[in-house]
């Protein structure tokens, strides 16, 4: 990074450094330049024509707005085009470029001006659709707290943020974002780490128990020691490797300017020719006005919203549009695992009994209990029960301390269910039945203080998951799949295994999947899945980054597309979506460029003047853009698999 984090003011934003007017007016100063000139542009023009056809005013007056314009917008525009000139880069703007100059010179001022609009405007609407930093950092802003509890001896009193030092003493109070990372001194609580870590479980808080910035706070307050300054907890570092990402982030080069690299030169060389060769530079102007490639700087972007538009209907929001030219030619997909190729959601996976028990038995005592708890495992269980359609009898005297468990009587006996942690710290008999530690989590429970079961969770896989992933290289030419994930190790080649993924790289923080993701992306274009906060700074840095689900506005924020149902068959949908653009695109780019291409060979030989130019150009244009209307239009099938 070219500066200090701390220096930076979109991290300022973040740690509540800038007020709520200051932040505002930061956003203002992200405005983008082709915008204002595509507004004036507008304004300009409009001003002209009632000058020139309302009021009948003198030449000069109506020629004044149009002058303003291209001084003010057109020179900009031109000085851009030409460093592309000197750096070798002929892209589909260039030519326009060439008749705005054209224009000037010829004292065609309105023509200009369109031109002047054509450029900006095309430009704009980019900009529009780009996210940027600046709105990824204030989703964080948004859902990070800018003041915090302290306590003073017996009081506890609010203070901000940026105030904490490391040995202050601070309450989280139920539902609360932690402020800072930090360590339990007080209370047990349950934590939601899911989008920070990519674990896919509430977590257990304790005495002793660390605790990070970001996370959500349960049902109970938890009073911690901050272990960290807010500039150095996790939430900061997330936001400092979002900052990078987003200024690595690889550029795109537009498929209009892949195509217009070859046939600008082209028409440039036929029109210096048949000038050269003519000495009519009439004949110049009118290859140029058939020359200016429309089918590349209209056709194609109609050819883009039209499929931006029947995303839309599918329920995916398109933010990026140049990655719909891009996720056909991906090579590598990169998913994250939990809410991606998981549900993010524990499920009951076994019952091991102790002997002289049943699973019905030990599976019915459990749920009954689990009636009365909020913890994130009872609904799996009475998942689980109700699936076996168990009757559940009655409890009494139930009490449950977070991270301690839940007891009950049950049928005349005494039910726990709890960690193996804490039967670690108290005495029971049967310990010796109970089971090596495995991977996912567990809960033990004991009948009348004796080890009766061990239950074991899982996230559940996608039930597609291995349809989807197998179809990827036979239909979609992607050479590998990949898993990368927060989780341990163990959880994901479990997955892996369901959905047929051999590469995986496990207990990953955002900055290594970031290194990961730009490692791959240096090697071949990247396609990146995810859903949490810790997938958004991969997400950037990927060649097309896709959020999946509307678990978070910062991972939304921070990816190219996102997907608003929670399922691999839209992300099909979405590459089908953009290979369909591509060949309408290109139908549209080729066939008009190929048109224009007989028109401007017709005015080289002198057989077209420039008004006759400009009237087929239009007629090509006409063409181009119909076709290009047929992406909005919903095939029969958007799935392949």
């Amino acid at each position: 990074m070219r500066h200090a984090l701390s220096s930076r003011p979109d991290y300022a934003i973040v740690t509540g450094k800038l007020g709520p007017h200051k932040q505002k007016f930061m956003a203002l100063l992200h405005t983008k330049k082709n915008g204002l000139i595509a507004a004036a542009a507008i304004f300009l023009i409009a001003l002209h024509l009632v000058l020139r056809f309302g009021l009948q005013a003198n030449p000069k007056a109506c020629d004044f707005p149009l002058e303003v314009l291209l001084f003010a917008g057109g020179l900009p525009l031109l000085y851009e085009l030409l460093q592309k000139l000197i750096g070798r880069e002929f892209s589909s703007d260039f030519l326009a470029g060439a008749a705005l100059a054209a224009s000037v010179f010829l004292h065609e001022y309105l023509a200009g001006a369109i031109v002047v609009f054509m450029l900006s405007g095309g430009r704009a609407l980019e900009d529009f659709a780009l996210r940027n930093a600046s709105s990824v950092l204030r989703a964080l802003a948004k859902r990070m707290p800018s003041v915090a509890h302290g306590r003073r001896g017996k009081e506890t009193v609010e203070i901000s943020v940026k105030d904490i030092r490391i040995g202050d003493v601070l309450v989280v109070f139920p539902h609360e974002i932690c402020p800072v990372d930090g360590v339990v001194l007080e209370g047990s609580s349950l934590m939601d780490e899911a989008y920070l870590t990519g674990e896919p479980f509430q977590i257990d808080k304790t005495p002793g128990s660390s605790v990070i910035s970001g996370a959500v706070n349960g049902e109970t307050a938890l009073t911690i020691q901050a272990t960290k300054l807010a500039a150095d907890s996790r939430y900061a570092k997330i936001v400092e490797v979002l900052r990078n990402s987003e200024q690595n982030k690889p550029r795109i080069r537009r498929l209009a300017d892949r195509i217009g690299a070859y046939y600008t030169p082209v028409a440039l060389t036929i029109a210096c020719g048949a000038w050269v060769v003519s000495g009519d530079a009439v004949r110049f102007l009118s290859v140029l006005m058939i020359a200016t490639p429309c089918p590349l700087l209209i056709a194609i972007p109609v050819a883009i919203l039209g499929s931006i538009s029947l995303a839309a209907k599918q329920g995916i929001v398109v933010k990026n549009p140049a990655i719909l030219e891009q996720i056909d030619e991906c090579g590598v997909a990169i998913f994250d695992k939990t809410g991606t190729l998981t549900y993010g959601q524990p499920q009951l996976s076994e019952i091991l009994c102790a002997p002289g028990y049943t699973e019905e038995k030990l599976l019915g005592l459990a749920a009954t209990l689990e009636r009365y708890s909020k913890h994130p495992l009872a609904h799996a269980v009475l998942k689980a029960a109700q699936q076996r359609k168990i009757a559940l009898s009655d409890a009494s005297e139930i009490h449950e301390v977070p991270g301690q468990g839940l007891k009950g009587l049950v049928s005349g006996h005494e039910i726990q269910v709890t960690g193996r942690n804490v039967l670690s710290k108290q005495s029971f008999s049967g310990s010796e039945h109970l089971p090596p530690t495995a991977a996912g989590l567990e809960c033990a429970v004991l009948i009348d203080g004796s080890y009766a079961a061990l239950l074991r969770f899982r996230d559940t896989p996608r039930p597609e998951g291995l349809a989807f992933i197998q179809h990827l290289s036979p239909k979609h030419n992607l050479d590998r799949a990949l898993i990368i994930s927060g989780d341990r190790e163990s959880e994901v080649r479990y997955l892996a295994e369901k959905v047929g993924i051999t590469e995986i790289y496990a207990e990953q923080s955002p900055e290594e999947k970031l290194a990961l993701v730009r490692a791959e992306t240096l090697k071949a274009k990247t396609l990146y899945v995810g859903d949490g906060i810790n997938d958004a700074p991969a997400l950037m840095a990927a060649t097309v980054g896709v959020a999946i689900g509307r678990n978070s506005d910062i991972t939304s924020e921070s990816a190219d597309a996102v997907v608003l149902e929670s399922s691999l068959a839209k992300i099909d949908e979405l590459m089908h979506i953009s290979r369909r653009m591509r060949t309408i695109a290109l139908q549209s780019a080729l066939g008009g460029i190929i048109l224009s291409l007989a028109g401007i060979f017709l005015a080289a030989a002198g057989h077209l003047t420039p008004v006759w130019s400009a009237v087929i150009q239009e007629g090509i244009d006409l063409l181009s853009i119909l076709n290009a209307l047929r992406a909005a239009l919903p095939p029969k099938a958007l799935t392949d698999y």
